[in-house]
């Protein structure tokens, strides 16, 4: 187990733990909670060695393999693939130790070598690694690409992926939800759940919280305090020990009221679809947890609107993309990932935006904000709309060089707003509003974190007195008592609400409807974020059990293999297929062989033979690895062969 006993630790003059006391039994799966800048990653650094404490005995199992993410932006040229199967320590030892007796000559040693890697599974390794990369969002085509070629969000899912991949005891997870998308998240919930080691982890999700965790540790004023039960079960039991402070409860009467007001005005405009009662349990959860929620020191809330133009806005075959890069042939056309969209948006609405990553929710949001212009069609606004926007990417709409001050300076300069004083001490004031006070207020915002970007972006928006609000995953950054504050704003603002984002607990408490961005359109989703987790899980295992399926056979790329264009006639088709029978039978053939194998080096051999039957498994490993991916290929083509060309 790992204790911690009366143990100190600092960072400059400010103390993070002061004789914290706690313990973690094994195979616990604890969520660490506590504001931001309360020390949970340097305590993080404790559990794995990075940072030793100043007082007191913290001790952690010697023989605990450590798994967790590095947060270095990875740079490399291998692929996705073998990225993640690095991660895989025990393989990587064992193939070492193979090196090892090679280099020796010695036919026992070589023995032992092979089966340590048959033991520490080389045989399946790549399968393993391409089931992670593949839950966490890429694409099949993508799983060869180097890992260079990806952005940086999905390289930091690489490396989640390969902490993953790490056979381990003991797994540090520091906000692992934070560049995932709902689907990728919502199978990274199962994964987790199989998990078998003990599991620490630091999130701003609650619902991601409650689904992975099971103990609470909460970390405040440098002492932790372990909960049973996971993040729900802590707010309510601290909800509960509030109430008994009497003193500060009673300071709390006037907030509370306020909070009750609006949660009992909202639950009587509810109607009885699937969305809206959803939505009433989200308030009823505020309603019990109002002492805790009105005990945070940072609220805020949007002014009411100059005008509410409704429609706000309508779009008609609007065709949703990309222009074509500046070095493109003339004539290039534009890149369109959502297609004919016909929808409006009416004053008061609040539209939550679903659907798997790379379908288009973010470009139809940039779209609406005017970032993009449609491809085709039309975006006919309201009179007096007046939009705030929240971008996924924060320096979307933030500028490094320059202060919280001057950003608001230049928004007055602009004139994007109405009725707001442009004085500078009045600016300096509306920011304190954001807890940027003092000198936050000249510090650049290259040098600010992620959270301080994002509350950054929330005050300028609250500036400009918007009606209409598109918020792109607008939680990305902000801890959880923020998080609250901004679902409490959301349901109090009086114009319109778009929102994408992965934070189920935002969407269920502020949204009524759902749109779903699939196969390059949108349609109404019917039903509640239950349903729509039901579908994404429906979805994930169909993609686990094709891979599984496909993993009975291979991976070398097909030689000369035409293109999908050459592929789309009959006799083309007849020979991929033909050709896939070939690689169906070379796989059957390998996989018994395998087998037979496997049950001879479970009889007594001598070395040399032991030598030799490890050095042929392993041969028979690539080979089928080869034969898998070959499969593969194929298998894409034929599927491609047999859609119908567009008209």
């Amino acid at each position: 187990m790992i204790t911690l006993r009366n143990v100190s630790l600092r960072r400059g003059a400010k103390a993070l733990l002061d004789s914290a006391t706690v313990t973690v039994n094994p195979g616990e799966r604890i969520g660490l909670v506590g504001r931001n800048g309360a020390g949970k990653t340097s305590l993080f650094a404790l559990l794995d060695g990075t940072l030793h404490e100043d007082a007191g005995e913290f001790s952690r199992p010697a023989q605990w393999r450590l798994a967790q993410v590095v947060q270095e932006m990875p740079s490399s040229g291998e692929s996705a693939s073998d990225f993640v199967i690095a991660g895989d320590t025990a393989l990587l030892a064992a193939q070492r130790e193979i090196q090892l007796a090679e280099a020796s000559g010695d036919g026992e040693e070589l023995a032992h070598a092979y089966m340590a890697l048959h033991d520490a599974g080389a045989h399946d390794a790549q399968a393993r690694a391409q089931a992670l990369i593949l839950g966490l969002g890429f694409k099949t085509s993508e799983l060869n690409n180097p890992v260079d070629s990806f952005s940086g969000g999905w390289r930091m899912r690489l490396q989640l992926a390969r902490a993953l991949m790490c056979p381990s005891d003991l797994l540090l997870l520091d906000e692992p939800t934070n560049h995932l998308d709902l689907d990728a998240l919502v199978w990274l919930e199962s994964w987790l759940k199989r998990y078998e080691g003990t599991m620490v982890v630091i999130s701003h999700d609650r619902e991601f919280l409650d689904a992975v965790t099971t103990v609470t540790l909460h970390l405040e004023n440098g002492k932790l305090t372990r909960y049973g039960g996971n993040y729900s079960t802590f707010e309510e039991t601290r909800a509960l020990q509030i109430n008994l402070q009497q003193n500060a409860y009673l300071k709390q009467q006037e907030k509370i009221a306020h909070l009750q007001s609006f949660i009992t005005r909202f639950k009587a405009k509810a109607t009885k679809a699937k969305q809206a009662q959803s939505r009433v349990k989200a308030l009823e959860r505020m309603e019990r947890l109002a002492p805790v929620l009105t005990s945070a020191d940072f609220t805020f809330e949007f002014k009411e609107p100059a005008n509410l133009p409704n429609p706000m806005l309508i779009m008609a075959d609007a065709c949703c993309g990309y222009p074509p890069p500046l070095d493109s042939p003339p004539g290039t056309p534009p890149t369109v990932i959502v297609r004919r969209v016909n929808r409006s948006v009416l004053a008061g609405q609040r539209i939550g935006i679903l659907g798997a990553n790379g379908q288009g929710k973010s470009t139809l949001v940039k779209t609406i904000a005017r970032v993009l212009g449609c491809s085709s069609g039309t975006v006919s606004e309201g009179k007096g709309l007046n939009i705030g926007y929240f971008a996924q990417q924060e320096l979307d709409v933030l500028r490094p060089d320059d202060t919280p001050l001057q950003h608001l300076v230049r928004l007055a300069k602009e004139g994007l707003a109405t009725g707001q004083s442009d004085r500078e001490q009045d600016l300096r004031s509306f920011l304190g509003t954001f807890n940027f006070t003092g000198e936050m207020v000249k510090q650049t915002v290259g040098t600010m974190s992620g959270g301080e970007k994002a509350r950054l972006v929330l005050c300028m928006i609250v500036w400009q007195r918007p009606n209409l609000l598109l918020l792109d995953e607008p939680t990305n950054h902000l801890d959880l008592a923020t998080r609250e504050a901004l679902a409490m704003a959301l349901n109090e603002f009086e114009g319109t609400v778009m929102l994408v984002s992965h934070d189920r607990s935002l969407l269920r408490s502020v949204c009524d409807e759902f749109w779903l961005v699939t196969r390059g359109g949108i349609q109404d989703f019917s039903g509640d974020l239950d349903d729509y987790q039901r579908y994404l899980l429906d979805e994930a295992r169909r993609n686990r059990e094709s891979l599984r399926d496909s993993l009975k056979s291979a991976r070398e790329p097909v030689r000369h293999a035409p293109p999908p264009s050459e592929a789309s006639t009959p006799r083309k088709l007849k020979a991929l297929q033909r050709e896939l029978g070939q690689v169906e039978q070379a796989l059957q053939r390998l996989q018994a062989e395998q087998h037979s194998l496997e049950a001879r080096l479970s009889t007594p051999l001598s070395a040399p033979e032991l030598a030799e039957s490890g050095r042929r498994l392993n041969q028979l490993a690539n080979e089928l690895s080869a034969q898998e991916e070959s499969w593969l290929s194929l298998s894409e083509q034929i599927d491609t062969a047999k859609r119908p060309l567009p008209s």
